[in-house]
């Protein structure tokens, strides 16, 4: 008898998409994306340029610099697609319905992944790690009645936040 233990669904999902970010162009995130439907992979998704454009591993970041309400400051990558709006691209692309799925990603999906996400019809979230802003998205999802849930509650750290 073996002592093997099967990973959940959910953790198998979200190797895949580890596996998936191995192909992310912009080391700011290197994300990948999986959605799924019924136990089983539909698309995936991960940060890169829009196809045939530079890649910021190629030719760096294209930073830009976001003031939130409250003052703070953020930078953000804009050279990149990020890995959930590419899954959701590759689903159209491919006549694939994500409608009732699962999304599986890095860190809390950002205000513009939140809204494509809640309108393709996904209803559930499972990120492995939060974002540093991630609160406007939360109540989107929660708004929505999109589940959100978290494999680690840490917000996830990285150069030139």
């Amino acid at each position: 008898m073996s002592n093997y233990v099967r990973p959940t669904w959910d953790e198998y999902f979200m190797e895949v998409a580890q596996i998936i970010a191995k192909r992310a162009t912009c080391d700011r995130g290197r994300s990948g994306c999986v959605i799924a439907k019924n136990n089983r992979i539909l698309v995936t998704g991960y940060v890169g340029s829009p196809a045939g454009l530079d890649h910021c591993d190629d030719v760096g970041h294209l930073l830009k610099a976001t003031v939130h309400e409250d003052g703070t400051r953020t930078m953000h990558c804009v050279r990149t697609v990020h890995a959930e709006q590419n899954a959701i691209c590759q689903a159209a692309k491919l006549g694939i319905s994500v409608d009732g799925g699962t999304l599986y990603c890095k860190m809390t999906p950002c205000r513009t992944c939140a809204m494509l996400i809640i309108n393709c019809g996904i209803v559930r979230v499972v990120c492995e790690y939060k974002y540093h802003v991630a609160s406007e998205s939360e109540e989107m999802f929660n708004k929505a009645g999109v589940k959100l849930e978290y494999i680690h509650d840490e917000i996830l750290e990285y150069d030139k936040q």
